[in-house]
């Protein structure tokens, strides 16, 4: 993979989209190395976290490749669209959580790759938006569904609609990440967090992860089923036994196996 780096971290595997001198943006040949990134770490279950970033301080993801997208007809279109989707949705139901550890622009389609993560992250220089309309076209990576989703849907229109970018601190206000830290404690945040979610039981956040995005797709009696299930799962699991015995016996220092 020329555009894309993966590396991995005990439990954690860090994704990079390595196309600094493009600020990053999502060529069809990042998103063909991507795609190979997603199902490596798909494909390995002894990743308990991704953490998701861009190279360099500037640009997490600066969008999508103008340049290459502009001439083409309705059906490419459509075609690019339908990938660049299907990758994120890759993203978004991967078996474990995914940080976004976002450094600088997260524009177009880098503030829709954020977004199909689980958290966001960001840095104090980072600026968020979806310029779509100004350049004649809609957000197509999941842009205008998953922003409504996580910022009241007046605020998603409105950034939408304007075409208008935020600073950091109104992504914080409006709920669009998690955290707001300086540039160089960037990732060590991010990996600090993936360890901590590495250290609890990884079925049991796999399981969580997934009742919460099928949740979310439905009404709250549906909802409560979800969980029952996943919930009731977990109890077929050695590392049920195993967590409840370190808790009953005061046993601080876990090591979860993933069975």
């Amino acid at each position: 993979m020329e555009n894309v780096l993966l590396e991995k971290q005990g439990h954690v595997s860090i994704i990079t989209i390595n196309r600094e001198k493009a600020l990053n943006a999502l060529s069809t040949a990042v998103l063909n190395d991507l795609e190979e990134a997603v199902n490596t770490v798909a494909a390995d279950k002894d990743t308990y976290c991704v953490v998701i970033t861009g190279a360099g301080s500037k640009s997490f993801v600066a969008g999508a490749d103008i340049a290459e997208m502009k001439d083409k007809t309705v059906e490419e279109a459509a075609e690019y669209g339908a990938y660049g989707n299907k990758i994120f949705r890759q993203i978004e139901t991967l078996h474990c959580p995914v940080i976004a550890a976002v450094n600088g622009f997260a524009l177009g389609g880098g503030c829709e790759l954020s977004m199909a993560c689980d958290i966001r992250i960001a840095s104090e220089n980072a600026i968020f938006g979806q310029p779509e309309v100004g350049l004649g076209i809609t957000p197509g990576f999941g842009g205008t569904q998953r922003l409504a989703r996580l910022v009241p849907a007046g605020i998603a229109k409105e950034m939408i609609f304007t075409a208008r970018n935020i600073k950091a601190d109104k992504a914080l206000a409006i709920g669009l990440v998690n955290a707001v830290v300086p540039q160089e404690e960037l990732m060590a945040t991010a990996l600090k967090m993936a360890n901590g979610i590495c250290k609890n039981a990884p079925i049991a956040v796999a399981q969580s992860k997934k009742a919460i995005n099928a949740g979310l797709q439905t009404d709250m009696d549906s909802a409560i089923a979800i969980e029952v299930k996943d919930f009731s799962d977990c109890f077929a699991t050695e590392d049920q036994t195993y967590g409840m015995e370190c808790f009953v016996n005061k046993v601080k220092e876990k090591e979860f196996k993933n069975k």
